[in-house]
């Protein structure tokens, strides 16, 4: 059956994830995809019968120029030179731009808009790893309309995107996840491209070659690699053999999707990532010298740690820019410009304002069309400007004719941008309040639990959990009749949203009605102040920022009143463990520190301490040297600490060995071979290194997850019970029982419990932060004793001071004490354990070497879980240590009045709190905000982090509580029936 601390957390569970969907509905919206296809086709502009479009994955502009940034690097810069070579000798037929990728920088994302002309949204990113084929307008639907045939060689996202646009005897696609391979894909692309174009040239009118090895090599082993050099040069060579495999009747364009940050990963806005590589060549001039254009509409950009600045487009720009060059229709929803040196084919510049008009009045059909669309209001701020810089195109001629209708499209352009971060308000606000009553809910709960007796929470839980779920299944029918009546003015709103915010909304005020907290002056002032400086980070852009930074602060402020409370017991040895454990936990917290992954607004005044360096994604050789020692410590320090209470016996003797210590060893040896791999340590053993690895991390995860839970839930315990005979005065004998581990008979099993998920976040996590991972678990031992003695302390200073008061049990009962200020250190010892093991709120800080953990290949669901068990799960390992904060050290007493379900359950209630607080404050600052500069870049990314983190908090309890907790309990009541209710009952 299952228990009632598990129902009440899944509820808890369910109201957050309901107030996060709402608000991220109305928070982030995907944009409008019009179904209309463009019709009016020019041939007169037409240059070329056929295009051949390269696409080098993540080739970052700086890696084709002729200008790099000073120092110039060996492994990246002055190594793809044909485009430059090229360029400089027929600069009417070759042209190098640096060209604008919008964020998100995913490949999914920018093969849509190099194809539609279209902009992404900020939601969009996730989509990468699933995407669906896109139906609006593109050059490839164009293409298939005028009876153009399409090959493709490379990266399978192609066929993704567009299922039904290629010849099937010319489509050779290769699966684009396996970050670790860097050369089938690119071989491929070599081996089909290059016979194409010379034995096929009549079967062919647009080839699309799509090589993942620079991709990939950034990925593995960072820019700064002889690897990346040797796939430049392998691409350079592939230039040169498409080159002379052209005729004149073919156009070559060849462009990074996006570019790459200084450790070869993408995904966010950084310049880095966002200035990609295009070049543009034919074998018969373009452009001619005898007609300037306007500086005005050939914007120049200068590339980071350049002096030089080079001409800059959007890479939408390439689709009316090909599209016209092809003699194809401009495709509907595009909002790119055309690229003028293209166009600049005659003395008066009639070819280019022939080009720019066209283009401009496909635009203009696209805005008409979206503002007659059901979401078309929202150009209603924008439509004046559009009208007026529509009307002075006629009003105009000569090249200033150029510069207006540049400066429409570019108008249109930047609105939209600014359009598509669109807002439903009545979503928002439906997710905010949802979110604010969960939180009023949960202290509610957690402030009454403390109240009611022992005997009767069970029953008064039940009531609760009755009232809760009725409660939501009456406000989603209300919820249907309110959309039925009011759906008119719900703009945007659908009825299973309104649905679920009236069932979310009717459960948490039922949950407030029937517990009727006591709210007194004292309960408000025991607010944590650390919780409330923490969510007030979020209304600064700055302090979100270097949110690691100020974590770190409270953290280690956060133990303050023990320490003073240990310079103040009145025992030495009290006195020495708290200052003691104190030293070790502000020491652990402290190194972990030095693991830091650097955001880029944090630059010039960070350090990337976690990789090797700032271009690399290698371990450094610090977490080379010390993660063995580390992996091989950490079961010492645990069972030593466990010794402390005699906890060492029982189930801790076998597992702690035999499964906890092995399997930290083989997570270790996994990135080591990783490493091996990688760097090319032993030469060309790829394969058999892969198949290990493989072989490795499947058997830890299996044998931890199946075998160690296996032998947990069959005999949790970790007790030593021997009996002997003693005999009296009487001559009567007594049976005489020895119980080694008793003082801490609930926290040492659970702590096993919590072990097994923790060597799995281990085997997830890279080398430098399996040492994080080990300080981290080192300082929360720490914590559990600092709390430990600080209760004896208020206990022994309580019976001192009454005069009534036996000490021979003043602390049978620590748990009436938990408060509120006990579960913060670890809700904060949890968050700095994410940003110390290489994680920041930017997508570009994914570790996604974590995704071929369990397969060298992308495979659902393995690799989704690996990433989210990496990225998140120093927060899944905080929530599930937190009953701990109960369990440590408590022995089952037989005149000890509490159980430590109940408390178990306000500790998971305290840190789902602490968290849910923070989501609130991300969400309603991101709110409020919304129009910020840096809504997108800052904002939105955390808040997205609080939102996942909550829900990953109320899983971690789940699980503890709702499973470990009762479990545990269960057995002790076994071994010890005499104590009521300890028996796991419901």
């Amino acid at each position: 059956m299952i228990s009632r601390e598990f129902r009440i957390l899944f509820w808890v569970l369910c109201v957050h994830l309901v107030g996060i969907y709402l608000f991220t509905k109305g928070f982030l919206l995907t944009r409008l995809a019009l179904p209309d296809r463009s019709a009016d086709t020019c041939t007169s502009l037409a240059t070329h019968k056929k295009a051949v479009l390269l696409v080098i994955d993540a080739l970052r502009f700086d890696f084709i120029t002729e200008h790099p940034p000073e120092p110039p690097s060996p492994f990246h810069h002055n190594i793809l030179t044909l485009p430059r070579g090229l360029t400089a000798a027929h600069p009417d037929r070759s042209f190098i731009f640096n060209a604008y990728s919008d964020p998100p920088t995913t490949t999914l994302q920018r093969l849509k808009g190099i194809t539609t002309g279209s902009l992404p949204t900020f939601v969009d990113a996730g989509e990468n790893f699933g995407g669906s084929a896109i139906h609006e307008d593109s050059i490839m639907h164009q293409l298939n309309a005028a009876g153009r045939k399409i090959a493709l060689a490379g990266d399978d996202t192609w066929l993704t995107l567009f299922p039904d646009a290629f010849q099937p005897n010319m489509t050779f696609a290769f699966d684009s996840f396996n970050v670790e391979d860097l050369h089938t894909v690119d071989q491929g692309v070599i081996d089909n491209i290059l016979p194409l174009m010379r034995h096929h040239q009549n079967s062919w009118h647009f080839a699309i070659g799509h090589g993942l090895g620079v991709d990939h090599a950034g990925h593995r082993v960072g820019p700064d690699h002889p690897v990346l050099r040797e796939k430049l040069e392998q691409m350079n060579t592939l230039l040169h053999d498409v080159v002379a495999a052209m005729d004149d009747d073919t156009l070559l364009i060849m462009l990074g999707d996006h570019g790459m940050d200084r450790m070869g990963n993408h995904g966010g806005d950084s310049v880095l990532e966002t200035m990609s590589a295009l070049w543009i060549y034919s074998k018969v001039p373009l452009s001619i010298p005898e007609y300037t254009i306007p500086e005005a509409i050939l914007p120049v950009i200068t590339f980071p740690g350049t002096l030089v600045p080079h001409r800059h487009v959007q890479q939408i720009d390439l689709v009316p820019t090909i599209s016209l060059l092809l003699g194809l229709p401009i495709p509907f929803n595009n909002l790119g410009t055309v690229i003028p040196e293209l166009f600049n084919r005659d003395s008066d510049g009639s070819s280019l304002q022939k080009a720019m008009e066209l283009n401009a009045a496909q635009i203009r059909r696209y805005l008409d069309a979206y503002r007659s669309s059901s979401s078309g209001k929202e150009l209603d701020a924008a439509w004046h400007d559009f009208s007026l810089a529509w009307d002075g195109i006629d009003a105009t001629e000569g090249n200033h004719r150029l510069i207006v209708l540049d400066n429409f499209t570019r108008l249109a352009l930047s609105a939209c941008r600014v359009l598509w971060a669109q807002f439903n308000v009545f979503l928002m606000g439906a997710g905010l309040a949802v979110i604010g009553l969960s939180i009023v809910a949960g202290w509610a709960l957690y402030s009454k639990l403390r109240d009611i007796a022992d005997v009767e929470w069970e029953n008064w839980m039940d009531d609760k959990v009755w009232w809760s779920f009725s409660a939501s299944a009456v406000g989603s029918a209300l919820g249907y009749l309110m959309h039925v009546l009011l759906h008119e003015y719900l703009d945007g709103v659908a009825m299973h949203q309104t649905m679920l915010f009236a069932a979310a909304i009717s459960s948490s005020f039922a949950m407030v009605a029937t517990t009727r907290p006591t709210i007194t002056l004292k309960s408000i002032k025991s607010l944590p102040i650390f919780l409330i400086l923490h969510t007030l980070c979020f209304a600064s852009n700055s302090f979100t920022v270097w949110e690691d930074r100020i974590v770190l602060f409270f953290l280690i402020s956060s133990i303050v009143p023990s320490v003073i409370t240990g310079f103040t017991a009145s025992t030495p040895r009290l006195r020495y463990r708290i200052l003691g454990f104190s030293v070790l936990f502000a020491t652990c917290v402290r190194l972990m520190a030095m693991s830091t992954v650097c955001r880029e607004e944090q630059h010039p005044y960070c350090t990337v301490t976690f990789y090797a360096s700032e271009s690399s994604s290698a371990p450094p050789l610090t977490a080379l040297l010390l993660a063995l020692p580390v992996a091989l410590a950490v079961p010492r320090v645990v069972r030593r600490i466990l010794k402390i209470s005699k906890s060492d016996s029982g189930l801790a003797a076998t597992f702690m060995p035999l499964l906890f210590a092995p399997s930290l060893i083989a997570g270790t040896m996994f990135w080591m071979l990783e490493w091996i791999d990688s760097a090319q340590v032993l030469g060309d053993m790829g394969d058999v290194l892969r198949v290990t690895r493989t072989v490795l991390a499947r058997t830890t995860a299996a044998v931890m997850l199946i075998g160690g839970l296996s032998v947990w839930w069959t005999s949790p315990v970790c007790l030593a019970i021997s009996k002997s005979q003693a005999s009296e005065a009487s001559a009567q004998e007594k049976t005489e029982v020895t119980v080694l581990g008793f003082a801490n008979a609930f926290g040492s099993p659970y702590l096993m419990f919590w072990l097994i998920f923790f060597s799995i976040v281990w085997l997830m996590t890279q080398l430098s932060g399996q040492i994080v991972l080990g300080l981290s678990s080192i300082a929360l031992l720490s914590y559990l004793e600092i709390i430990d003695s600080v209760r004896d302390v208020h206990s022994l200073n309580q019976a001192f001071a009454s005069p009534n008061a036996s000490p021979q049990f003043t602390n049978v009962n620590p748990n009436h004490d938990l408060s509120f200020s006990e579960i913060v250190p670890l809700a904060l010892l949890a968050t700095h354990t994410y940003y110390s093991t290489g994680h920041q709120s930017t997508f570009s800080s994914i570790q996604w070497k974590s995704a071929f953990i369990l397969g060298k290949t992308l495979s659902f669901p393995f690799s989704h879980i690996s990433i989210a068990i990496n990225t998140f799960g120093s927060l899944f390992l905080g929530a599930l240590a937190v009953p701990l904060i109960v369990l440590w050290n408590l022995p089952p007493l037989p005149l000890a009045p509490s159980l430590p379900r109940p408390n178990a359950l306000r500790a998971a209630l305290a840190i789902s709190l602490y968290f849910a607080v923070l989501a609130f404050g991300a969400a309603a600052c991101g709110a409020v905000l919304r129009r910020h500069l840096m809504v997108w870049k800052i904002f939105a990314p955390r808040y997205l982090g609080a939102g996942f983190g909550l829900l990953v908090v109320d899983v971690g309890v789940l699980v503890g509580v709702g499973v470990g907790v009762g479990t545990v309990g269960a057995e002790i009541g076994r071994v010890f029936g005499r104590v009521r209710g300890v028996d796991g009952s419901n």
